[in-house]
């Protein structure tokens, strides 16, 4: 099989925020099995789901692993054990990461990540709308979203809120303050992944329409 990789500052390393909740949740399946935990952090971003996860797995050593494991090369974990969501990733590794769950995954690993990632839901457990890039831009897609840096929904997309867990003010090397926004995953044949990082100010609604214009443009002609 041919797979052609295009994009721009592909090996970029830029904070996770929660699309390192893929790790979390190969790391479970493949180690410990499946969670009823998964389902919520797959298809509703559920922060505590992923805390929990991210405890019991091994803490930062859970990114040292399955980026050996997967093979990834700009990944790497927090410099403080507890902010998973300020993992380094890239595009590439993204993308890297839905090959191994749709490749080299055992069929059980993919059917249970996949099949979340299809039936991700419009609000996240936090009130934000994850319907941005992917989910707008193309057809049915399966998809991973990622957010950090927008402090809490000024229109809650769900009338309750679970707190968030695991923050933290320092900041190391990697950009920590700017807004962070990403959508990830897969249509028809395509893996998509797009990072982003926007000035500090920006609102919900002005990012997430940056990011679904240019996943529109990524994915013309392809999904």
């Amino acid at each position: 099989m041919t797979h052609r990789l295009t994009g721009k500052d592909v090996h970029k390393p830029i904070r996770s925020a929660s699309l390192v909740k893929i790790l979390i949740a190969i790391e479970q399946l493949e180690t410990r099995g499946d969670d009823p935990r998964i389902e919520p952090m797959l298809r509703s971003s559920d922060d505590n789901a992923a805390s929990e996860l991210w405890v019991e797995n091994g803490w930062e050593q859970l990114v040292v692993r399955t980026a050996e494991r997967i093979g990834l090369e700009d990944t790497r974990p927090p410099e403080r054990r507890g902010m998973w969501g300020y993992t380094a990733v890239s595009a590439s590794d993204v993308v890297k990461t839905y090959r191994y769950v749709l490749e080299k995954a055992k069929p059980s690993v993919r059917r249970t990540i996949m099949g979340h990632l299809q039936r991700a839901t419009k609000c996240a457990s936090d009130g934000f709308d994850q319907s941005f890039g992917l989910p707008s831009a193309t057809f049915k897609p399966a998809f991973k979203q990622g957010w950090s840096g927008f402090g809490d929904p000024e229109e809650p997309c769900v009338a309750k809120r679970r707190p968030r867990l695991l923050l933290d003010a320092d900041e190391p090397e990697l950009d920590l303050k700017s807004p962070a926004m990403h959508t990830s995953g897969t249509c028809l044949f395509s893996i998509v992944a797009v990072l982003t990082l926007h000035p500090e100010g920006t609102t919900w609604q002005q990012a997430s329409k940056r990011v679904t214009r240019v996943t529109e443009e990524v994915t013309k002609y392809r999904c």
